[in-house]
Formats: structure tokens, C-alpha cells, sequence
């Protein structure tokens, strides 16, 4: 799953996964996609998701020097530290959130830097793109790569659900959600969204 941690919707997502795991024969692993990158000179946005962005370059940037230093299976706590904080806990994004988030799994505090600094912009452009640019960079996240029919892996953005199905409902969506992705010139089901993200 690819995921930045300021994005509700992928955060539900990867609890979802994670809820997946344990009925179903998968082993997910994390990786960092950027909102921000995403939609860099999109300037028909408007003022309150452009502020948004300019908050959401820094726990990407922080996952990323952290899967640098200690690999990728780091991506894992260090995205439920984060998440568990800025959504659940509703704190506001910032070094004491990240700080908090670092102690809590581990890992250098020093890493707090690199949410400030392009040191790492390359690698996060790299993950970025290895999410994305399988399932097209019209969409945003929550994007997943899951085993296709024919043992190679398909792409897909989504799904797009709250909350987070538990137990076996996890799996049934999975299920379907396999289904439908490795079907040859399967693109889209939507549906308006009348409700946001739950955190239960």
C-alpha cells in the first residue's frame, strides 16, 4: 500500500489491510506516495487544500529518511504512530506530533530534520512514482498493488471505505477487491460519498 500519513481516506484503508492480514493469506508492506508531489502546480486548487499540501511535505519526508536508515519494514509502526496521532487523535501536524511519533517506535530523533529539507526529495519522488505511476497519476491515495490473475501484481486506487470493515467483512472486501482489479479492462466503480472517515 502506498499512503501519505495526512491523508484520512488512506488511513482507513490501511487499517483495513491490517484487518486483512488476519483472516486472509497476505503480508502487507508500506510505502510513501506524496499528496504534495501529486499535485505540485496545480494551481486551480483551492487555498484550504493548497495549505493542507504545504503541512504535508514533512511526514512523508520523515518516512522516507526513516525507510533510508532502517528499511523499508520501519514503514509499518512509523505510519500507525503518525496516523494513530493525526487522525484518531485529531493532534495538529507538526515536530511535537513527529517527535512523539519517532519515540514512540524507536527510531532517531534526529530524523525530525529531514522534514524540513529536500535531502530525501529524490527517494520520495522514487516511491512516489513506483506507487503511482502503475495506476495513473489521476488518482490519489489510498493506491494498492495486489497479485493479479496471472501471478504478475495489478494497481488500482482504493478502495475508498469507512470504517474500516473487521474480521471476516475484511476479508470478503479483499476478496472482491482482487476480483474486480485483476479483471483485464476493469477501471471503475464509484458512488458519491455521504459520510467521512471514521477512526473506529
Amino acid at each position: 500500500m502506498w499512503f501519505d500519513p495526512a491523508c484520512p481516506w488512506a488511513w482507513v484503508t490501511s487499517r483495513w489491510l491490517l484487518e486483512t492480514e488476519k483472516v486472509r493469506p497476505l503480508d502487507v508492506s508500506f510505502h510513501v506516495m506524496s499528496l504534495a508531489v501529486l499535485n505540485a502546480g496545480r494551481d486551480e486548487l483551492d487555498e484550504n487544500y493548497k495549505n493542507f499540501l504545504r503541512t504535508a511535505w514533512a511526514p512523508v519526508r520523515i518516512c522516507i529518511a526513516a525507510e533510508q536508515k532502517y528499511g523499508n519494514a520501519v514503514l509499518r509502526d512509523l505510519y500507525t504512530a503518525l496516523g494513530t496521532r493525526i487522525h484518531p487523535g485529531k493532534q495538529e501536524r507538526g515536530p511535537e506530533l513527529y517527535a512523539a511519533a519517532l519515540a514512540e517506535v524507536g527510531l532517531d530523533p534526529a530524523l525530525i530534520e529531514a522534514g524540513e529539507s529536500t535531502e530525501y526529495d529524490d527517494a520520495l519522488r522514487a516511491s512516489h512514482d513506483a506507487g503511482m505511476k502503475p495506476v495513473g497519476m489521476d488518482v490519489g491515495t489510498p493506491v494498492i498493488h495486489a497479485p493479479g490473475p496471472d501471478g504478475g501484481r495489478v494497481a488500482i486506487f482504493g478502495p475508498v471505505v469507512t470504517p474500516a470493515p473487521k474480521g471476516e467483512a475484511a476479508g470478503r472486501l479483499w476478496d472482491g477487491v482482487v476480483l474486480v482489479a485483476g479483471t483485464p479492462g476493469f477501471f471503475e466503480l464509484k458512488r458519491t460519498r455521504d459520510v467521512g472517515p471514521i477512526f473506529d
